[in-house]
């Protein structure tokens, strides 16, 4: 399983890395605003992320216990959104040791 989930988390990384660039190259998100905050789905879509981040967040400050390493982590997830998420749990999966499994993942601490 965890072999599995460093791919999928690797892929969710690269695909939304990429998506990230080539929106940013092609459009303006600071010209586009108040076009899209007009939008009422581009307002729930946004509720929602944050929510979720917020979610997330959660979990970092739980595991990391440097204060430094829990501030640096709930900015990038907060302003990357899942490319910090896949990156987050890619070094999780990465740090785990022989016979540790998700459990672990999830709950021990770093």
């Amino acid at each position: 399983m965890i072999p599995f989930l460093k791919v999928l988390f690797a892929g969710v990384f690269a695909f939304m890395t990429y998506q990230v660039v080539v929106t940013s190259t092609k459009s303006n998100l600071f010209k586009e605003w108040d076009y899209l905050g007009s939008i009422p789905w581009m307002r729930t879509t946004l509720y929602d992320f944050y929510a979720n981040a917020l979610l997330i967040a959660l979990w970092v400050l739980y595991k990391e216990k440097a204060l430094w390493s829990k501030t640096v982590w709930v900015l990038l997830l907060a302003g990357l959104g899942s490319i910090a998420t896949s990156a987050y749990v890619l070094i999780q999966l990465f740090r785990l040791k022989k016979g540790e499994s998700i459990v672990d993942l999830l709950i021990k601490q770093n």
